[in-house]
């Protein structure tokens, strides 16, 4: 494995600044199209890691054997027609949909949607949150050639279940395709409407007991970074919503639009940080400006100007 090195890490100072740096690289100049080869993952807490919640479970234990138990058992007693296909990648993607401990980690193709589990957790507005940025047209180079060629016999960037499973049946299987750690990008089947509204897509290591973190810290050129700082998540939360992008529209279902009334019309419960009403006060002495501006370039259409020129 190469030599360990950082991802490149960026803190917003903006909306604007923000939307800039997760729109960063996403022209293609061979289709000449605004095409994004980034996935997104938002998280509360920049502290956290890229740690899976199978990693969490396990502690200390052999991680392959107790993800064998969680999936051998949750095939045995979930409906036989629960999977929409009887493949390992389609129990795994249904398991951890239902949240079963997995190598799986969610991702999104949607910066905004990313954007909203970064900041949807209000009791995590103290906490400066992370969007993670992942190319997934680089991590699909550094693929074992097996998996690389099928990607490039069905003309796609990331995989299906069914791609996967022509490939690799079993995780076991997954694994041996090269003695070097990698990363998957799996599209699940569309199991409900969450996952299609959420544009959702999940990674998994080759091998459970590998780190996502150290191997993006490893190839570092493949991600980024995005810092939002804790000041700017309130900005954030309202145009998220005025865009619609919401529990409501994420989630649905009754649970989604309750979840979504409940921290709509939660309060701040804190004033403006200083930074922000100087913010605050910048826009509006600048909406006062253009006032003056619109006034100015209006004048003529005044018409008690136009009754005091008749009178000269």
């Amino acid at each position: 494995m190469p030599q360990k090195r950082s991802v490149a890490v960026n803190t917003a100072s903006s909306w604007t600044g923000l939307l800039d740096e997760l729109y960063r690289e996403s022209w293609d100049a061979k289709i000449l199209r605004h095409r994004s080869p980034f996935v997104y993952r938002g998280m509360a807490n920049a502290n956290n890691d890229l740690r899976t919640s199978l990693s969490r479970l396990a502690g200390n234990r052999d991680v392959a054997k107790l993800e064998g138990h969680l999936l051998r058992n949750f095939r045995k007693y979930a409906r036989a027609d629960s999977a929409a296909g009887d493949s390992i990648w389609n129990w795994l993607a249904l398991a951890a949909h239902y949240g079963l401990p997995t190598r799986l980690l969610d991702w999104t193709y949607s910066p905004f949607v990313a954007l909203h589990f970064a900041t949807a957790d209000l009791s995590q507005y103290d906490k400066d949150a992370v969007i993670w940025c992942v190319n997934h047209g680089e991590t699909n180079r550094r693929l074992p050639k097996r998996l690389r060629k099928k990607l490039d016999e069905e003309g796609s960037n990331v995989f299906s279940v069914d791609i996967l499973n022509d490939t690799a049946q079993t995780l076991q299987a997954l694994e041996r395709l090269s003695q070097d750690p990698f990363i998957v990008f799996l599209e699940p089947p569309s199991l409900d409407a969450r996952i299609v509204t959420q544009f959702a897509l999940f990674s998994l290591m080759s091998s459970a007991s590998q780190s996502m973190d150290k191997w993006l810290a490893a190839h570092a050129d493949v991600s980024r970074r995005i810092i939002i700082p804790a000041a700017l998540k309130w900005e954030v939360r309202d145009k998220l919503d005025q865009a619609g992008i919401t529990e409501r529209m994420l989630f649905p279902g009754l649970d989604g639009l309750t979840s979504w009334l409940a921290r709509y019309y939660t309060m701040r419960p804190t004033p403006l940080a200083h930074d922000e009403k100087t913010h605050v006060g910048e826009q509006r002495t600048q909406q006062a400006a253009n006032d003056d501006v619109a006034e100015e370039m209006h004048s003529e259409n005044d018409p008690r100007k136009r009754h005091a020129k008749r009178a000269e």
